[in-house]
């Protein structure tokens, strides 16, 4: 299976588990990996042929800045069943949402979930 994959795209959202991360917000990077056939599009060098990247970062920013969930795990969610619903050209795709400033007196550079779900 071929694949599309976008690399740490970059949005500001209100999400947390804390009232006050959910108040002001943060930085918050996705990563994407779409699995999906582009033969053709690479064959007939035809953008109706795949999924232009522009609409999946509308889509994603759409999400990820206008919604608001307590857990990043619910925000991936939430980005991969509105992909899969969206694009059926998507066969499986992974979701990696990292929160680089975590509210904790830890020193590490953010925590990521990754999920990966397959069209039924």
């Amino acid at each position: 299976m071929d694949k599309m994959v976008m690399h740490r795209m970059e949005y500001y959202g209100y999400h947390g588990v804390f009232e006050e991360e959910r108040r002001l917000g943060q930085r918050y990077y996705i990563d994407l990996e779409l699995d999906m056939d582009l033969r053709e599009a690479g064959e007939q060098d035809d953008l109706t042929k795949t999924i232009n990247y522009a609409d999946i970062h509308v889509l994603v920013k759409e999400i990820v800045e206008n919604k608001s969930f307590k857990l990043i795990e619910a925000l991936g969610e939430a980005i991969a069943s509105s992909l899969l619903d969206t694009y059926t050209r998507i066969n499986a795709l992974t979701v990696k949402v990292t929160k680089p400033h975590p509210p904790f007196d830890i020193h590490f550079q953010g925590v990521t979930v990754e999920l990966s779900r397959t069209r039924k």
